[in-house]
Parts: structure tokens; C-alpha cells; sequence
């Protein structure tokens, strides 16, 4: 193709590209996509919308050459929408708020089973393939939401960064493969599914605990909040 012919698309490119609301776009864009796909083939746990939008946008910014800090300028908006939709999380639990009050003893054993084998496995796991303190302090608090995570990653002497990549990748896993465990050990209750994934998932568990009902959601939401709580507290001080 003529130089003159791809002139034109670069330059629009480049105009594009440098407006925040491109990259805003582009990532709901992305992410609907993905959603539709994971609709259409049955909610399948490996097509989850949010790991293959992460790898896809990824990869348009990789072959794009677009900086990140120049995507974020855009994308900064749904991230400051991360602070109101975890306060939201609170209307499904006040909802589900008798049946939470009958399972109180139930959940408060999950809680504290599923935070100290959440962090402790992630400790051993680490030991065991010989990283040093720095990384297994930095590991640790992978099963809570990022901001929990790296605060108490840098209180421990971590690496507050690679924290929040261990979040992130810890909660695709969850919600990948959590539905899959679910169905080969046949757990059927709603309410353990979503406690399950809120504490080992944090919010892209309760994300994928809403998509399979409103009692599996709330009691996603609640083990999210729990464990993130348990976890600033306890982790640093064992630490």
C-alpha cells in the first residue's frame, strides 16, 4: 500500500490513541466482547471475560506501541469505579442478610479455614520452589484485593507491585478453575460456592460468584470483605 494511503491511518491512529476516552472505549469495547463470547458458550469457566480482555488488550498495546500510562490516562475512569462497586457489594449481602445470619458459625469457620490456607499454601508453595522472604512476603496476601494486598505486602517488607500481579492472576485462576472444582467434588450449596470464591477470588471471584445466582454473589461479596479485613490485620503481624 502507497505511503500516501497509510499516512491518513497512522495520523488518525495517533489522534486516537492520545484522546482518553479511546482507551476507554477500547476497553469496554474489549471487555463486551468477551462477555457476549462467555454468554454464548454457556458461562464455559475458561472463556472468563475478564482473563481473555486482560490478554487482549495487552496484546493491542503491545502491537499498538500505545504506553500504558498514556492507556491508563483513559482507562483511570473505570478504575476509580472499583471503590463504588465494591460499597455496591454491600446491597446483595443486606439482601441475603437472614440467610448470612443462619450460616454466621458456618461462615465464620470458612472464613478462618479459607484465609490461613489461602495465604499459608501460597507461603509454602513458595518456599518450596526456594524464593527468598522478600517474594513470599510479596505472595502472601495474593487472595485479597489489590489495595489491601499491597499495603500489607509493603508492610511486611514485600514488593507492593508484584503483589498486585499475584492478585490478579490469583483471581482468574480462581475464577477459571473454581467452577470446575465445584463440579468435580459436587459441591452444590450456592452460598459455599460464593464464599469459596470471595475468599480465595476476591473481586473477580464475586464477580463470577454473581453469574451463578444472588445467594452465591452475596456470600462471595461478604467473604471477600472478611478475608481482606482478616488478612490487613492478621498477615502483618505474623509477618
Amino acid at each position: 500500500m502507497p505511503f500516501e494511503a497509510i499516512a491518513p491511518w497512522r495520523e488518525l491512529w495517533v489522534y486516537l490513541s492520545a484522546t482518553p476516552l479511546f482507551s476507554l472505549t477500547i476497553t469496554l469495547a474489549v471487555y463486551l466482547v468477551w462477555e457476549w463470547v462467555h454468554r454464548r458458550a454457556g458461562l464455559h469457566p475458561l472463556l472468563n471475560p475478564v482473563a481473555w480482555s486482560i490478554a487482549t488488550l495487552g496484546a493491542l498495546l503491545l502491537g499498538s506501541g500505545l504506553p500504558y500510562p498514556a492507556y491508563f490516562a483513559g482507562a483511570q475512569f473505570i478504575h476509580f469505579l472499583l471503590g463504588p462497586a465494591t460499597v455496591a457489594l454491600a446491597i446483595p449481602i443486606f439482601h441475603q442478610r437472614r440467610r448470612v445470619a443462619a450460616h454466621a458459625k458456618a461462615v465464620a469457620v470458612a472464613l478462618l479455614a479459607g484465609s490461613v490456607t489461602a495465604a499459608g499454601s501460597a507461603v509454602a508453595l513458595g518456599a518450596a520452589l526456594g524464593l527468598d522472604a522478600t517474594m513470599l512476603r510479596t505472595l502472601a496476601p495474593k487472595s485479597v484485593t489489590s489495595p489491601i494486598a499491597m499495603a500489607v505486602s509493603e508492610q511486611m517488607g514485600g514488593i507492593p507491585a508484584l503483589a498486585a500481579v499475584f492478585v490478579i492472576v490469583t483471581g482468574i485462576l480462581g475464577a477459571l478453575f473454581g467452577p470446575l472444582l465445584f463440579a468435580a467434588m459436587r459441591v452444590r450449596s450456592s452460598a459455599a460456592k460464593g464464599l469459596a470464591l470471595g475468599v480465595v477470588a476476591h473481586g473477580i471471584g464475586t464477580a463470577r460468584a454473581m453469574q451463578i445466582d444472588p445467594v452465591a454473589g452475596a456470600f462471595a461479596a461478604l467473604g471477600m470483605g472478611l478475608n481482606g479485613v482478616v488478612t490487613a490485620v492478621v498477615l502483618p503481624w505474623l509477618g
